[in-house]
């Protein structure tokens, strides 16, 4: 019985990781052929001549921060150079308990400034309104902690503009983003919302609250994240949106339309993962309204993120990622299987349930299972072979084939050293790094089951340092 429950696990666990690995091949090659197809349309599209016009929308862009002395003032420098006709900066500081209003107010001259504003989604108490004497266009507000999503709804309840865009206070976008970000809504009414491509900041040249020049972090741990996130927050969502079963819009880089995000009951404050329950419901509440609509993905927008140098950090990072992934699927549960919602109903979210939130479960007693076979020779070569191949040759595949897209589309890694080193910790990261994760998310699992949140701090350096 013992041999049989062994080779069972093991046989459940080689067909997840086939499923998972060959999706998100497909999700690949859907998404290179999707930004090509978008590279031509681009090429073709006088973006300044757009926006030129009487129909660009202008737009509230909320940065929320805590505790983010660090890098708030390069943030703020870099969003108030942006390339676009009409936008304000509002600047939400959540309660923080280090110096960030108080370098706010230094660096960009702040006064209090009685805005009038409706209280359409409640929030926790606002302190104080700033506005910058230096820019006329940044609003600071100052606010009791409430929370990430929190925050969010107070920039909501105070910008002035028909669409509202939420980026991270850790990061940085190019000039180009918003142009690229906002050009959906413009040409097509039925765009509800719209997400950018998130890279990773650490180690690039930064100049004045810009991207000089794309450096590979000398850090393994980084490294790995490079790959995580071209395979997973590039090609994945790239792929999922060519498929219109797009659930996540990054919440480090997101536009949406003001008046549907506050008609959807704005961000949810009882959940760590904030952003991806806000795209779920949005599809929930504008399906239910009848209203033809979409949301969609944009690999040229980028916006650059510090990711953590440290494994207790990034642990951390995942154990939340997943318990908010938990989170935001049972808030939205109803959309499992319901035809009503098409592929993202039928097919994105059983995915997302069963192979994304589940998954976890079948990685790490799977592992745990084929070790016990080879110490206890059940079931010969065969099985372990069958195991070796869909979880770490399938999964090299995977990262390899991200990588090369990325080099045939974007190249933002330009050193021939770089792709080398590159394509080595796409090997690598299948031999230990992915077991790590695979740890972290079932811990994740189990914090969602326990009602166990823990956000946790994630050090800060300074860009330019």
């Amino acid at each position: 019985m013992f041999n049989n429950i062994l080779l069972t696990v093991d046989y459940i666990a080689i067909v997840y990781f086939v499923i998972i690995n060959v999706t998100y091949i497909i999700l690949n090659f859907v998404a290179f052929f999707s930004i090509r197809k978008n590279q031509l349309k681009k090429d073709l599209l006088d973006i300044d001549k757009t926006f030129s016009s009487e129909f660009y929308k202008p737009l509230s862009i909320i940065v929320p921060a805590y505790n983010e002395q660090e890098t708030i003032s390069e943030n703020i420098k870099s969003i108030l150079k942006l390339n676009y006709p009409e936008f304000e900066i509002i600047v939400v500081n959540d309660g923080s308990t280090d110096n960030t209003i108080e370098k706010l107010k230094e660096d960009f001259n702040l006064k209090t400034f009685n805005r009038e504003y409706t209280r359409d989604i409640e929030t926790e108490e606002i302190k104080n309104i700033y506005k910058s004497l230096s820019y006329p266009n940044l609003v600071v507000i100052d606010k009791e902690n409430g929370g990430k999503g929190d925050a969010l709804n107070a920039g909501v309840n105070v910008a002035g503009y028909p669409l509202v865009c939420n980026i991270d206070a850790d990061s940085l976008i190019d000039s180009q983003a918003l142009l690229r970000i906002v050009e959906p809504f413009v040409n097509d009414w039925r765009v509800v919302a719209a997400g950018g491509t998130v890279r990773i900041a650490n180690s690039c040249k930064v100049e004045n609250g810009k991207v000089k020049k794309v450096n590979l972090s000398k850090k393994h741990l980084v490294r790995m994240q490079v790959i995580e996130y071209l395979r997973a927050f590039l090609f994945g969502r790239v792929g999922w949106a060519g498929l219109n079963s797009l659930l996540i819009i990054s919440g480090a880089f997101g536009v949406f339309k003001k008046k549907h995000l506050i008609k959807a009951g704005g961000y949810n404050t009882n959940t760590v993962g904030e952003d991806m329950e806000l795209v779920l419901r949005l599809n929930r509440k504008m399906n239910k309204s009848g209203r033809k609509y979409r949301i969609v993905f944009l690999p040229e927008p980028v916006c650059w993120t510090q990711v953590p140098e440290k494994l207790k950090t990034l642990g951390k990072q995942r154990k939340r990622w997943h318990q908010g992934l938990g989170e935001s699927l049972f808030y939205n549960f109803q959309m499992f299987f319901n035809y009503n919602y098409g592929t993202s109903g039928l097919v994105a979210f059983p995915f997302y349930f069963f192979i994304e939130l589940l998954g976890p479960i079948l990685e790490v007693f799977g592992y745990i299972s084929i070790i016990l076979t080879v110490i206890f020779g059940i079931g010969g070569e065969g099985v372990v072979l069958l195991f070796l191949f869909s979880s770490i040759m399938l999964g090299i595949l995977l990262s390899l084939t991200s990588l090369l897209f990325e080099e045939m589309t974007f190249r933002k890694y330009e050193k021939t050293k770089d792709l080398i080193t590159l394509s080595f910790t796409a090997i690598l990261e299948n031999l230990g790094y992915k077991q790590i994760n695979s740890i972290w998310r079932f811990i994740g699992l189990y914090k969602l089951i326990t009602r166990n949140e823990e956000w946790g701090l994630q050090e800060r350096n300074s860009f330019e340092e």
